[in-house]
């Protein structure tokens, strides 16, 4: 398997490891539990015919990749994807614990999937891009394994915008959030770099607009919380 050389990705793979085993309690704990409803609808946006051959790029836990296959019918599959070796041994825990039967994992990097080309019918994220060093190839990757006419979807935290639920949005997210995060995780340094890491991320516009520049088409932005959660869907062309 291969793995960026860029120092950045090593130190957010440490992380991951780090915060693993607190990881899906604090996801509800931040979302209030409403991670699970965005991820059902990431799911909806690329699960048509319960046939497909689905990729997971940034797994975590496996929450997505269950999800997805819930979705799926016997011809279906998914495969989730993590650089984090600890994330990886927990969903492979989940897998073995009955969560579902058509998943399977992998521990690489999202940079450089392992596959071949045009061979997923629909590759999905969760929360994964603010934590990409390289965004462009990300989805230069995920537009490469796609079959002509795939779907991929994303779905990620953002800067909201203006007004008074921005203003509420910053106080709990960049100041309570790390607090509390840290307290349960025992981890403070790995929260309060997740709420830099929105606080910092570009426009859910200008994803739209690399998406685009990466060959996708159909580009369509949904936006949850007024913004604070977004979800983009976009197709690879039948034609190249």
């Amino acid at each position: 398997m291969g793995f960026s050389d860029n120092p950045r990705d090593e130190i957010v793979r440490r992380m991951f490891d780090r915060i693993a085993g607190r990881y899906d309690l604090l996801n509800r704990l931040i979302s209030f539990r409403l991670d699970a409803s965005w991820r059902n609808k990431a799911v909806s946006a690329v699960v048509r015919s319960g046939r497909e051959i689905i990729l997971d790029l940034g797994t975590g836990t496996g929450d997505l990749t269950f999800t997805a296959g819930k979705s799926l019918g016997d011809q279906g599959k998914v495969v989730g994807l993590d650089f984090s070796f600890k994330m990886i041994q927990l969903a492979r825990a989940k897998q073995q614990s009955g969560k579902n039967t058509k998943t399977d994992f992998l521990q690489a990097s999202a940079l450089m999937p392992p596959f071949q080309d045009q061979v997923f019918d629909a590759v999905m994220t969760a929360f994964v891009l603010r934590n990409v060093s390289d965004l462009r190839l990300f989805f230069v990757q995920a537009f490469r394994v796609l079959k002509p006419g795939g779907r991929m979807a994303s779905l990620d935290m953002f800067p909201p915008s203006n007004g008074i639920f921005a203003l509420l949005f910053s106080l709990y997210f960049y100041r309570f959030m790390p607090w509390i995060s840290g307290f349960v995780a025992r981890d403070r340094q790995a929260y309060q770099y997740l709420s830099d890491s929105v606080r910092q991320f570009a426009p859910p516009e200008k994803v739209s607009e690399l998406l685009e520049q990466c060959g996708f088409e159909q580009v369509t932005l949904q936006r949850f919380l007024f913004g604070a959660v977004c979800l983009h869907v976009a197709n690879k062309p039948r034609r190249q």
